[in-house]
């Protein structure tokens, strides 16, 4: 019993010290995470005022890349905006059945509602003849001569209306085979190429945007890898010396990245003002445009989207530049 009152005396005593040491570890990582965010942080402002020391040439890489940024941004807020229209011109696809002559209104009107009860159908309108007769006389302005007829020519006509799920072209074309195999059908009516065409036009369009993008984006890597060697070799005296006092590759490259990620951030926001400036002026034609076809669609603004992609992809095309750039020239020079 007396040895074992000093041994938990001095377990009392150890777990304070135990205590203190995990404190001061906390505290050397907070230490070193702070010391490596100052580090970055000073380099990145750095690089920025270095750019800033040279505007014009700074200002006109970054008008490159902002052009090379620009193209594709245009060409996919357009695809949007039309795509986002080509949707509802598909919500308003709809099916014309021209039912058997002789078939009573009676028989019409229950067959209509037969097809209310289809999965695939949203909604059925019945027209009847007299009903078609009058519209038609309406529109036509051939009132006078219709009058003359000495009985009604047109058929009952059904108007079907698919359901969200199921106008997608492929199935509006299965539901319109299905409807004209129904024996009180003569003709089913389905005017879908022109939609067909369009959906084409747009898939040949957003590929045409990606290759686009994708050459654009080699060009901006090529800008500033070349920007970025240029400025490794006016300073090689200074990289030389920092090599020489024990400096690695990583150190000497960190600036030069973060001078390819200010170009491309430069550029991203350059871009941005520019896409906004393009679609601004072509609204109003645009818009005029649209309303000749009973439209009210407008290009409007960058979308968030957009916006996000530019800044994204701006400063990420600058830093993998400045690296592939920065990496092969640096490793090359050593001291002499």
């Amino acid at each position: 019993m007396r040895q074992s009152r000093p041994r938990q005396e001095s377990h009392k005593e150890a777990s304070p010290r135990r205590g203190s040491a995990a404190q001061r570890g906390e505290s050397g990582v907070l230490s070193r995470l702070r010391n490596y965010f100052a580090l970055h942080f000073q380099v990145s402002t750095t690089s920025l005022a270095k750019l800033a020391a040279t505007p014009f040439s700074s200002f006109m890489t970054a008008a490159v890349i902002a052009i090379a940024l620009a193209l594709p941004a245009v060409l996919h807020v357009f695809l949007d905006k039309v795509q986002s229209l080509s949707g509802s011109w598909r919500d308003s696809a709809q099916i014309s059945l021209f039912l058997n002559e002789g078939l009573s209104e009676k028989a019409a009107a229950d067959f209509a509602a037969e097809l209310g009860t289809w999965d695939e159908i949203a909604n059925v309108v019945h027209i009847p003849p007299d009903t078609a007769l009058e519209e038609f006389a309406a529109s036509a302005g051939m009132g006078d001569a219709l009058a003359l007829l000495d009985e009604n020519p047109l058929p009952n006509v059904i108007v079907v209306t698919p359901t969200m799920a199921h106008k997608a072209p492929a199935q509006v074309k299965a539901l319109t085979a299905r409807l004209k195999e129904e024996l009180q059908v003569d003709i089913a009516q389905l005017d879908l190429e022109w939609l067909e065409r369009l959906y084409g036009l747009l898939e040949l369009a957003d590929r045409v945007v990606v290759v686009l993008s994708s050459l654009l984006a080699a060009a901006v890597l090529f800008v500033i890898g070349n920007t970025i060697r240029l400025a490794i070799q006016s300073r090689r005296d200074e990289i030389e010396v920092t090599k020489l006092i024990g400096g690695s590759d990583a150190f000497v490259r960190r600036p030069f990245l973060y001078s390819g990620c200010w170009y491309g951030l430069m550029g991203a926001l350059m871009a941005w003002g520019l896409v906004n400036l393009l679609l601004a002026l072509l609204d109003d034609p645009v818009q005029h445009l649209a309303t000749l076809y009973g439209s009210e669609f407008r290009v409007g603004l960058v979308d968030i989207q957009t916006t996000l992609l530019l800044l994204i992809s701006g400063p990420l095309l600058g830093w993998l530049g400045a690296w592939s750039a920065a990496g092969r020239h640096i490793r090359a020079i050593e001291p002499r």
